[in-house]
């Protein structure tokens, strides 16, 4: 099992290693996509092994359970189809001078670390080095976002590292205050800020400390997540990032930052009462569907309604997490796989249209279905997977979060986010059927699909339709994490 979990950290930073060394050739550039398989692998394989108690590995430095076990897979399935359409993503930007051959060498390197970067943050036993591996991915992203050097894309990397930066700086002020409380509640000095030990003495942290840690942890990772208020950096850098990047960034970054929060909870909860926390994600969850429902009505560019929708799709998560029965967790944990892979589709499909077109404007964009059938019906999938829709796997999801909230006491919670979501998916299917229904203005061309993008779009649809179809042994997974962190 200790190989296992090295896998998806080791795999990822030898390929970025290959990379730097040798730049952008094909051979590097399969290399990374072999280690997204190797850590979409490796937590299949841990998930066959998994046991219902967290399992420590590296004298208690890693933990193997069922929530770090989904997160893995969930970077390994994204990861896979992001490097496998970069390849004819950078390639094409070579070809039309986009991008020159130095600074494929830096993306080819900062795809698989950015990996191994997340795989830390989700199988970190120690809340220090989750910090410090969530501040990487904010380090790497940041060149990934600024690749083509553009003044918007420059702007957009400015404004994601301040904002993340101050969010991460705030989770570092609230991981401090845990280790000062769980010091004072008998904690060893070096162990403190590991997961297994503040579980242990959670009851015996101060309630004060703890409620300040809280706070500050909360809103914290939230700006990584893309919460409100925090929200600002989320549409200008998946707009400007290259295609494959906003895919990562939003199909697993988004959801490894909440998954600090998730593990967190339990030891907040003990020490405070559920009821703190609640407020705080309900708060933040609600104001983040609204934002983003309105957002999405007025929003005129492609990539930026990709973005609101996944700030829509966090805030849900956030109000799931808010209920936090062990239905909820479940099911919100199906949610970050189902979206996961989804907003990946459309990102990378989204990204073959602005290129074609020179553009990103909705406007501009139309007849995509008679244009580009692997395209207009990738996109179509994508958008249908984010309506909720059966038999995809976000109607169970987001059907079983409507009952662990009306389960939880929270009925008008749920009127209000059935609400919000009824304008954000009408707005989402308003912009859509514009740009994938119509006729092809006269010499309009075929939009061009390099082979790597047109197979990463096919194999992200049946990944799709398969897990709507059945979770299959990922049910197992998600019983065991609901039961590790969700409530009766």
């Amino acid at each position: 099992m200790t190989a296992l979990i090295l896998v998806p950290i080791v795999a990822p930073l030898v390929a970025a290693a290959f990379a730097l060394a040798g730049g952008w050739r094909r051979a590097t550039a399969v290399l990374t996509v072999l280690s997204a398989v190797a850590v979409l692998g490796s937590g299949i394989a841990l998930g066959l092994q998994a046991t219902p108690q967290p399992h420590l590995v590296l004298g208690g430095l890693l933990r193997v359970d069922a929530l770090s076990v989904i997160m893995l897979i969930v970077i390994g399935a994204v990861g896979t189809l992001a490097t496998w359409a970069s390849i004819g993503y950078i390639d094409a930007e070579l070809e039309h001078g986009h991008t020159d051959r130095r600074d494929a060498r830096l993306y080819g390197a900062l795809m698989p670390a950015f990996l191994a970067a997340m795989a830390i943050a989700v199988s970190a036993n120690n809340i220090g080095l989750i910090w410090v591996a969530v501040e990487a991915t904010t380090v790497v992203t940041a060149f990934l976002i600024g690749h083509r050097r553009t003044r918007t894309a420059l702007e957009a990397t400015w404004k994601y590292v301040v904002i993340c930066s101050v969010g991460i700086a705030v989770a570092f002020l609230g991981t401090v205050l845990l280790y000062f409380a769980a010091q004072h509640a008998g904690a060893d000095g070096a162990n403190a800020l590991n997961l297994d030990v503040l579980t242990a003495c959670a009851a015996h942290l101060n309630p004060a400390v703890t409620r300040l840690a809280g706070g500050l942890l909360l809103i914290g990772y939230g700006a990584k997540v893309g919460l409100a208020p925090f929200h600002g950096w989320l549409a200008d850098a998946h707009s400007q990032a290259p295609a494959p990047v906003s895919a990562l960034m939003s199909g697993v970054l988004l959801s490894v930052a909440f998954s600090v929060l998730i593990r967190l909870r339990p030891v907040i909860d003990a020490a405070v009462g559920p009821g703190y926390l609640r407020a705080g994600l309900l708060t933040v969850g609600l104001t983040t569907v609204l934002i983003a429902a309105f957002l999405l009505t007025v929003v005129t560019d492609l990539k930026r309604m990709l973005a609101y929708s996944s700030m829509e799709n966090m805030g849900l998560i956030a109000i799931a997490a808010a209920a936090g029965t062990k239905l909820a967790i479940a099911a919100l944990l199906l949610h970050v796989l189902a979206h996961g892979i989804g907003k990946t589709v459309l990102f990378l499909a989204g990204g073959q249209l602005q290129s074609a077109h020179d553009s990103a404007s909705i406007a501009d964009i139309t007849a995509v279905l008679s244009r580009s059938r692997v395209v207009g019906v990738s996109f179509a999938v994508g958008v249908v997977v984010l309506l909720g829709l059966p038999p995809f796997a976000m109607f169970a999801s987001e059907v079983s979060i409507a009952r662990s909230l009306a389960n939880s006491g929270l009925a008008w919670v749920l009127g209000v986010t059935l609400l919000l979501m009824v304008v954000a998916f009408a707005a989402l299917v308003a912009n859509s059927r514009r740009m994938l229904l119509g006729a092809a203005s006269e010499g309009a061309p075929r939009i061009a699909v390099p082979a790597t993008v047109a197979a990463a779009l096919v194999t992200g649809v049946v990944a799709c339709i398969a897990l709507g179809v059945t979770a299959g042994p990922l049910g197992g997974l998600f019983d065991a994490a609901a039961g590790q962190f969700g409530a009766n």
